[in-house]
């Protein structure tokens, strides 16, 4: 991390066994960033409700990574036991930090645009498995990710090394992607 992490107990009693698990989370969260978070503030608060119903804790979770994104998650829960409830709600509030986290640097490595085509592009289809395949663009030389379902008149079973193929480009949550998938022509064969 580039500045320290800040851990604040707001209403509650400070804990060290809270402290230290907070800790523990937050340098996974860096772990998973590459070292890349800006700054993180962490907060734990309480609110004391009737006896019978116990007091509700929250913990919210705020981060900053480049170049401008700022992550927060907050959870919170009626708590009676803080020693045996208290880790699961940290816990559950990380787990979704982490799952917001990665979708973030997921979309940051793949911020780049896909160049708007006045028709389908083409490819050749560079690497191919059981339910999945990779298209290399002629010109281009850039790669997308199909699925078997992106393939048109369930044609999948038909394709191979070095098929020539025009497909829909897009973004997806992993990258460029391609969609509507179409046999052009078979490696060897004439155009169809």
């Amino acid at each position: 991390m580039k500045i320290p992490p800040e851990i604040k107990f707001h209403e509650c009693d400070r804990s060290t066994w809270v402290e230290d698990y907070i800790r523990e989370r937050l340098q996974k969260l860096d772990r998973i960033a590459d070292g890349d978070i800006t700054s993180a503030v962490v907060t734990v608060s309480g609110e004391h409700l009737a006896k019978t119903k116990g007091n509700v804790y929250g913990v919210m979770v705020n981060i900053h990574v480049p170049p401008n994104h700022e992550l927060v998650v907050n959870k919170s829960r009626p708590i009676h036991d803080m020693h045996m409830e208290m880790r699961p709600l940290v816990k559950q509030a990380f787990e979704a930090m982490e799952r917001q986290l990665k979708e973030t640097l997921a979309k940051r490595r793949y911020d780049t645009k896909i160049p708007e085509y006045s028709e389908q592009p083409t490819g050749m289809i560079e690497k191919l498995f059981s339910d999945y395949g990779f298209i290399r663009t002629v010109g281009e030389d850039r790669e997308f990710y199909f699925h078997r379902n992106s393939v048109l008149h369930g044609d999948f079973d038909r394709l191979s090394i070095g098929t020539e193929v025009r497909f829909q480009p897009q973004m997806g949550e992993e990258g460029p992607q391609a969609s509507s998938v179409q046999i052009v022509s078979k490696p060897g064969a004439s155009p169809l």
